[in-house]
């Protein structure tokens, strides 16, 4: 078992309101909770759902966050809500800058304002951030440990903005120790690639330090969303005054042993060095844009623009970063969560359930 989940309560007030529903995330969660056949569940989110859930126990809700008088009126219906859970951010500015601590605040200040006014059972909100709490990429970098292994009690990084801490710090001012939440802080989430399709070399672009050495967790949006919920609905560790918990697959893992199985996966022109100092993803992609509509047409794919298909920008920070995020997940391993992925077959089964769903072509 991936942890045990309280039964307490009747199954009719098992009530969730997901906020980030078309995430990988949000929608694993809201697979998983139905499929308990105990909950009845709401789903938020600002575009229409690619996928759309079909369960009499499930309600879409299209819904600007941002907008306060939207938000009142089209989640005033969610009077029943017994779990919250917040896997949304909006990326509209750099993540380091105050603009993005501003406007995912004031996203959830709007939900939290028409939930726990309308809502008088919310029992449990559960927030997802990320490792890039415990680090600045602002720096400065000269004195950060070779190996640095962090637990949920290491502190905030000094340097530069986080929106992390600003939704975390926004919950313990309006839970106000009344409702209890939890924070959950995955690694890298699992996806795929799509630049075998673009006809670009399969290539690692980074430093050497990230392609060789071990550097960042995986974290499986199937184990995250079942870990959301094991601290959602565990009532022996819910506390109002909030638990953190790095979600990780737990094996750690190198780009060098993984890139190459990638490639054969994706039957992908596979260069004999598959590491490049001067590839930079954004670059390469930028151009592609018509490339990638005229694939989606020809593949008979789900209509995407290239942006979705993954945050190049990031990609090349990702693989340059010159600190390691590597978590521990040995709290909740003693608080009894012991779901476990390796992060290669993680990946490879996205990239499954991507071609299944029409997302990237076989």
């Amino acid at each position: 078992m991936a942890g045990k989940e309280s039964d307490n309560g009747a199954a009719a007030n098992c009530v969730a309101i997901i906020f980030g529903v078309t995430g990988l995330v949000g929608r694993e969660i809201a697979r998983r909770l139905i499929s308990k056949n105990k909950w009845k569940v709401y789903g938020v989110a600002r575009r229409s759902e690619s996928f759309p859930i079909l369960s009499p126990s499930y309600r879409f809700i299209s819904c600007d966050l941002l907008n306060p008088n939207e938000t009142e009126k089209k989640l005033s219906v969610a009077q029943d809500v017994t779990h919250m859970f917040w896997v949304t951010w909006t990326s509209e500015f750099p993540l380091d800058s105050r603009e993005c601590c501003e406007q995912n605040e004031a996203m959830m200040s709007n939900a939290l304002n028409v939930i726990l006014a309308k809502s008088k059972a919310l029992k449990h909100v559960s927030l997802q951030t990320g490792m890039k709490h415990y680090i600045s990429l602002r720096g400065p970098f000269d004195d950060v440990k070779e190996e640095s292994i962090y637990d949920e009690k290491c502190p905030r990084a000094s340097e530069g903005f986080n929106f992390y801490y600003a939704l975390e710090d926004l919950l313990k001012k309006r839970l106000a120790g009344k409702v209890a939440w939890s924070v959950l802080r995955p690694g890298l989430l699992m996806g795929s690639s799509s630049t075998t399709h673009l006809n670009l070399p399969f290539v690692f672009g980074g430093t050497r330090e990230c392609w060789e050495e071990v550097c960042i967790d995986g974290s499986d949006a199937r184990l995250v969303a079942e870990q959301h919920i094991w601290a959602a609905t565990d009532d022996e560790i819910s506390s109002t005054d909030g638990q953190a918990f790095n979600a990780i697959n737990g094996p750690s893992f190198t780009w060098k042993e993984i890139w190459p199985v990638l490639g054969k996966k994706f039957g992908a022109e596979v260069p004999e060095e598959m590491f490049s100092d001067d590839f930079w993803f954004a670059k390469a992609m930028s151009d592609k844009k018509k490339v990638w509509q005229e694939i989606v047409v020809r593949e008979g794919l789900l209509h995407t623009e290239m942006e979705d298909l993954a945050n190049w920008e990031f990609l090349d920070i990702l693989f340059r970063c010159p600190m390691k995020m590597l978590g521990s997940r040995a709290k909740a391993d003693r608080l009894g969560f012991t779901m476990r992925f390796k992060t290669l077959e993680s990946i490879l089964y996205w990239v499954d359930s991507m071609r299944e769903e029409k997302i990237i072509p076989f």
